[in-house]
């Protein structure tokens, strides 16, 4: 699944989405995995990075990260090309597959309805959930203000996410369906790995290691 033209990259997101489940369908969580991919080097090497916390504690078991020259340029809607193929790699490296995966990107808040997560989800088979720190597409009603707020993300006259308040008064999250997961519970979910903080848990670890960082960032405020 190496696609060498965006009409070619286009063509297999249209047949992924057939294959994006939208409802619950895992086991009882036992950890959650945290997935980031950063670019070096002018953009011509990713570094992917993936960070396994035991879920509900959030306590890191397992990290790890692995840099390779890039395989797909930058386009718009097709940012799962670059990003997919090392995250995989990543994942088939680590002692054992997390329960599931929450992506620094959205999932079905896309064009296509087949953003990074629902890719990932798909390639891998693993449930997984998208979170973006910002708005790709869609509109919503105003947020409350209050943690747990949330409404949802209509595009096309369909949900395709919500916006979700993960802290009071600061800034919210994308979240979106990735694979394997009904929207309310990857709410859910998202809630319960962000305790003290904007951004899940698992992003926050994720991000750090692909940016070359090798000390976990601390729970605390």
């Amino acid at each position: 699944m190496n696609p060498t033209t965006p009409e070619a990259a286009i063509a297999i997101q249209q047949e992924l989405r057939k294959q994006v489940v939208m409802a619950d369908d895992f086991k009882p969580l036992q950890t959650v995995a945290g997935v980031d991919v950063g670019f070096e080097e002018g953009d011509r090497i990713a570094c992917g990075a993936i960070a396994v916390l035991r879920y509900p504690s959030l306590q890191m078991q397992e990290s790890l990260v692995i840099r390779r020259p890039t395989p797909f340029s930058y386009i718009p809607g097709l940012l799962a090309f670059r990003e997919v193929p090392i995250i995989l790699e990543a994942l088939a490296s680590l002692k054992s597959p997390p329960d599931l995966l929450l992506c620094d990107g959205n999932g079905y808040i896309h064009p296509r309805r087949c953003g990074f997560a629902c890719h990932l989800g798909v390639v891998s088979g693993l449930p997984a959930i998208g979170v973006a720190k910002t708005p790709y597409i869609g509109k919503h009603e105003p947020l409350g203000a209050e943690r747990g707020a949330w409404q949802p993300i209509y595009d096309a006259g369909e949900i395709v996410g919500a916006v979700v308040r993960t802290q009071a008064n600061v800034k919210p999250v994308y979240v979106s369906v990735g694979h394997r997961i009904s929207l309310e519970t990857a709410i859910e979910i998202v809630l319960k790995c962000a305790p003290k903080y904007r951004l899940p848990e698992t992003t926050r670890q994720a991000d750090r290691l692909s940016k070359g960082r090798k000390t976990p960032v601390s729970l605390q405020p």
